[in-house]
């Protein structure tokens, strides 16, 4: 068994250039905490002296914003199609939007002429990681696949979720995931890293030859710090004075936003004074209204908002979670929980329902509360806490953020990264 609890420092010589990153979707209105987890870790490797190339699939037009390209990498799009016949045009774009399995001929063509690179980085499975790990061992180079969104570690719910896309259709498209051993992706990979240490686990179990690293997600915790309340109050003048209670993330049912608004009147009774942000972009057009229109029959009002989405280090996002009391996480489904870390760094206490990412770094009472779905009570309790003039609130903040600071810093975890990539480049170099 070659597993490890975590990634080695690199060496002081670095025996590769570049690096590719392959993602399934990047769409930059519908950004989330994968891309940020990823623009955060390419930040931390080029600080470590490699450059980065993002490939993703292309999109109906050309955004107007690119966090990617803004932040200075360059970013390469792939024609992709979705092999199953017999769906509406609504399905296939779900397909598309979320967790879908895409192909591409096109791929193929990008991995084979991009030159000067040294590893292919999958933050994608299924067909379009099996390309990338196809080319580049067919290249000679190594190929690495990150978990983002669960592959084992995975609710039930949210599978069955992942197939309502597919009802009533015939995915012809199987016969490309045979040529391509997308089946045993994760096990011909040269590692596989895991963010969260029960995926990790469940992963070695499975695959007991694999090189299965537990690498959590990073934040670098500095540009946190830095004061944006004025920002976020110039964008939201209506967060002044009121208890913030911020749920950030993407507007789908795995997210899980309308369990809180259905709570919302109780919270309401309770904190007059509250204010509920749903800060997100809405992936799920019909959820996102489902939402608005539950908001307006409960009679809400000026106590729940919708922001829409804001990119990723934005002034705004960053002053709400400094001016936030709370950040509530009611999700089905989490493997890691990057705005968990994103909250502490800005000062903000955290309470989540209990996936395996929230476990990996919340302790009930002890730096954050968990709450049950099935138990409404016992996130009233903690809202309770959480907005209270006194209380373990500030305590729990600072407790997260010293957690931050001492185990979630971007620049240690992208020098364990580089370390990682610079042994499989040797091991493929010598064979």
């Amino acid at each position: 068994m070659r597993a490890s609890a975590e990634l080695r420092t690199a060496p002081q010589e670095p025996v590769i250039v570049r690096i590719v990153h392959l993602l399934r979707k990047y769409n930059p209105a519908e950004w989330g905490g994968t891309e940020t987890a990823v623009l955060r870790l390419l930040e931390g490797l080029r600080n470590q002296g490699l450059e980065s190339t993002i490939m993703a699939p292309k999109l109906p037009r050309e955004p107007h914003q690119d966090p990617f390209r803004d932040a200075g990498f360059s970013v390469r799009r792939f024609l992709t199609f979705v092999p199953v016949a017999g769906i509406s045009r609504a399905q296939r774009q779900q397909l598309v939007g979320l967790g879908g399995n895409l192909m591409s001929f096109d791929l193929f063509r990008l991995l084979q002429r991009e030159r000067g690179i040294s590893l292919v980085h999958c933050h994608a499975l299924n067909r379009l990681g099996a390309i990338g790990r196809h080319v580049a061992h067919r290249r000679g180079l190594p190929a690495v696949a990150t978990i983002h969104g669960g592959a084992i570690d995975l609710p039930a719910e949210v599978r069955k979720q992942l197939t309502v896309p597919l009802e009533g259709g015939f995915e012809w498209g199987k016969i490309f995931g045979w040529w391509l051993r997308s089946r045993t992706l994760l096990r011909d990979l040269d590692a596989v890293i895991a963010c969260n240490p029960t995926e990790a686990r469940l992963l070695q179990e499975k695959y007991p030859r694999q090189r299965v690293l537990m690498q959590p997600h990073g934040v670098p915790l500095q540009a946190y710090r830095v004061p944006h309340r004025a920002a976020a109050q110039a964008a939201f003048p209506n967060i002044v004075g009121r208890k913030l209670l911020v749920v950030l993330g993407r507007l789908d049912p795995v997210k899980n936003q309308r369990w809180v608004v259905e709570q919302a009147p109780e919270v309401v009774r309770r904190h007059p004074d509250v204010l509920i942000l749903l800060v997100g972009p809405a992936t799920n057009a019909d959820y996102a209204e489902n939402i608005r229109r539950e908001a307006q029959s409960l009679g809400l009002g000026q106590a729940l908002q919708l922001t829409g989405a804001l990119p990723p280090g934005d002034p705004r996002l960053i002053g709400l979670l400094q001016s936030a009391h709370a950040l509530a996480i009611p999700s089905i489904s989490e493997t890691f929980g990057l705005v968990i870390l994103e909250a502490w760094a800005c000062g903000a206490a955290v309470l989540s329902t209990p996936t395996s990412g929230a476990l990996a770094l919340l302790r009930h009472q002890e730096n954050g509360w968990i709450f049950d779905l099935k138990d409404p009570a016992s996130f009233h309790q903690a809202v309770d806490e959480a907005l209270a003039e006194s209380g373990p609130r500030d305590r729990f903040a600072k407790a997260g953020q010293d957690l931050v600071a001492r185990d979630y810093d971007i620049e240690a975890l992208a020098t364990r990264l580089r370390g990682l990539y610079e042994d499989l480049y040797s091991a493929r170099t010598r064979r």
